[in-house]
């Protein structure tokens, strides 16, 4: 079962607008850092440095990763077609594996560049104003575009704009050993401008082979949410009616996720009730976790290794017990765990509800629903705690005679026992103690 309407931003339209915030940022950031490369590289031309020349080709290359960034934002912020029912969310991904690329490519000849300087040195003409200058204007301009760039791509968990953001705190670093190799150029000390190139291009050659790894893995739809898998799961277990929660599967669509997952719950549940699990489970991982996209539920009857049975009971007397003629008015209750080859008696609950005269019945069943019982034995049970036990997924099975719990859970092994499919009567005989002869 699947219900892809319930998502974390809830509607199409607010999955768009959120994307194209992530498009808005791309394109202020290309822009700035076009400026920012512009006024390196005349300066740096004008002044003869060519550390600062270096740096403005890397800036003017950072453009480029910038529009692949914005490009697969604004392919993914694309509604859902016939042709792309999923959406073109991975176009987001894509763009981020061309980043990665491009950030390689940047780190070696960076790597080249900084090693072609070890064996350099410039001797200046002067002091160095302007290319100090046109320095810190990178440094301050990278630093606030790194962080808004990582703000906007945490907001919409756009894995192509946090990359960009750790590129463009790269930058930072990149643009301040500019600054220090200009000073250095200006002492005329040899090896320290280069020394600084070459550690930062490798920084940048890291940067660039974990952005290409994340990328692959996330087209080969690799599990890189263990975290976030394990949440769900705990979730889904704690939903009531849930028995198990299995094959939890997290994909990485751009920036969303999409999850399918199997629930196992009790296999007498109608159709309808069993698409109203899956509908409460998926409402509950849209609303417990963000950018979740789609969540696709599939439902399967639930094969207990071990059941654990209730048993209203006249008196304490271990698996001999004798079930009592009504649920709400017994003194006890004995609660049995069924295995597959073995019975356990685990516990007697004294009713300590009896000298009450109203909803014993439902009383009885809020006091014991922490204790997870599967199945209830019973002769006689009114409307109001037989719905409520209904609504706890609880089965209940009609018991005629007066039998021993022993020989109650005898004829369940063998099926003799009818399901009771309503309540043995109702509200108004509950109230005034007057039960109907026990039917099915």
């Amino acid at each position: 079962m699947g219900n892809d309407g319930y998502t974390a931003m809830n509607t199409d339209a607010e999955k768009r607008l959120l994307l194209q915030r992530g498009q808005r940022i791309a394109l202020v950031s290309s822009l700035v850092t076009l400026a920012v490369a512009l006024v390196k590289g005349f300066v740096g031309y004008f002044f003869d440095s060519s550390l600062l020349v270096a740096d403005a080709f890397h800036s003017a290359g950072d453009v480029v990763t910038i529009a692949a960034s914005g490009f697969g934002l604004w392919l993914a912020a694309r509604r859902k077609s016939e042709r792309f029912p999923y959406g073109l969310y991975r176009a987001e991904t894509v763009a981020s594996l061309f980043i990665g690329a491009l950030i390689v490519w940047a780190g070696v000849e960076m790597a080249q560049d900084g090693y072609a300087k070890l064996f350099q040195v410039q001797l200046p003409s002067g002091f160095p104003f302007l290319p100090i200058a046109a320095a810190m204007l990178s440094i301050v301009a990278n630093f606030f575009l790194a962080k808004k760039q990582h703000e906007v791509g945490q907001a919409i968990d756009s894995q192509s704009l946090l990359v960009k953001a750790r590129d463009t705190q790269l930058d930072v670093s990149i643009s301040a050993a500019v600054l220090v190799g200009i000073l250095l150029a200006y002492g005329e000390i040899p090896y320290a401008e280069g020394g600084l190139v070459l550690v930062i291009s490798f920084l940048i050659l890291k940067l660039g082979g974990e952005t290409i790894w994340v990328s692959v893995m996330s087209l080969l739809d690799a599990n890189l949410d263990p975290v976030l898998q394990t949440e769900i799961g705990s979730m889904i277990s704690a939903i009531e009616g849930v028995r198990a929660a299995t094959g939890i599967r997290i994909r990485r669509a751009g920036p969303f996720r999409m999850v399918d997952c199997t629930i196992e719950t009790s296999p007498y549940l109608s159709l309808y009730k069993a698409h109203e699990l899956a509908d409460r489970v998926e409402e509950s991982i849209v609303g417990g976790f963000r950018n979740i996209d789609t969540v696709f539920v599939h439902v399967e009857p639930f094969r207990e290794k071990a059941l654990l049975l209730l048993v209203p009971v006249t008196s304490v007397n271990g698996l001999d017990s004798v079930i009592h003629e009504h649920f709400g008015r017994a003194p006890y209750f004995a609660l049995v765990r069924l295995e597959e080859n073995d019975l356990l008696l685990e516990d007697f609950y004294y009713n300590e509800f009896l000298d009450e005269k109203l909803h014993i019945g439902v009383k009885i069943v809020k006091a014991i629903s922490a204790s997870g019982v599967a199945t209830l034995f019973t002769k006689q049970i009114g409307e109001l705690a037989f719905s409520l036990l209904k609504e706890r997924f609880v089965d209940i099975y009609q018991v005629e005679g007066n039998p021993s719990v022993k020989e109650i859970v005898a004829a369940f092994r063998e099926n003799r026992l009818a399901r009771l499919h309503g309540p043995t009567h109702g509200l108004e005989d509950s109230e005034t103690g007057r039960f109907s002869e026990p039917s099915i």
